[in-house]
């Protein structure tokens, strides 16, 4: 069995259907968790562009089920005639694991280095410092330019490896035994699990049917959502 540190938990954010605006909805879901972040005093860690690491207690048991496909209705910036529209972004949070049962093959591994763009200095910019590594027997990709050292981001690289990985042997235990959902709640789903509705300034969440401020959440007040969620930790 993999042993899973619950202290760390990857996010990463995926836009959805809807062109800009699912991009601009992927942003403000990734701005939201690192506001909460910083109220619980959590350390936040940007791997990539759309991946950031959130480190503290109890950090991947509290948001392990923000996973699935996060629905906002709300009038675009880029909406000139006012209208309301729906889009739609996706989030996966995995585990670090410490150990896991899966050997890794160096032979599938295939990394490559490259010049880490945006801020950090000329150290960042001026020498091949971001990795990309590719898992060739799944096609699994990662990009990572958080450190200042090749050898870390590849080190950084290959803990997302084995959390993806870790990812796709729990879908096929869902899958064999049939269940809506595991227990751990990383089962990687197209399923809507949450609607922003800005008229409204009200949130819902599909699975245990309640509503919660939309401004307070996304101002990185998740505390009494994320507890009511912890009903979902007893859902086989």
């Amino acid at each position: 069995m993999p042993t899973i540190n619950p202290n760390h938990a990857v996010m990463e954010f995926r836009p959805g259907p809807g062109g800009e605006e699912s991009i601009i909805w992927m942003d403000d879901l990734m701005k939201m968790y690192v506001r909460y972040a910083n109220k619980v005093n959590w350390r936040v860690s940007q791997i990539d562009e759309n991946i950031i690491k959130i480190s503290g207690t109890d950090a991947f048991n509290q948001l392990k089920w923000e996973t699935g496909t996060h629905r906002v209705q709300r009038v675009p910036v880029t909406e000139k005639r006012g209208r309301l529209q729906t889009s739609t972004a996706a989030i996966v949070v995995l585990p670090q694991i410490e150990t896991f049962e899966i050997t890794i093959n160096p032979d599938d591994l295939e990394f490559t280095a490259s010049r880490a763009g945006g801020k950090g200095g000329q150290n960042v910019n001026k020498v091949s410092t971001a990795v990309r590594l590719l898992h060739k027997p799944t096609g699994l990709n990662f990009s990572v330019r958080q450190e200042r050292s090749q050898q870390q981001n590849r080190e950084i690289a290959l803990n997302l490896l084995k959390s993806k990985l870790w990812q796709i042997e729990e879908e096929k235990k869902i899958s064999q035994i049939g269940t809506a959902r595991s227990s751990i709640g990383q089962a990687l789903r197209a399923d809507k699990i949450r609607t922003y509705n800005y008229p409204r300034n009200q949130i819902k969440d599909h699975r245990i049917n309640k509503e919660f401020n939309l401004q307070k959440t996304l101002d990185g007040d998740l505390f009494d959502l994320l507890l009511e969620l912890t009903v979902l930790d007893s859902i086989d």
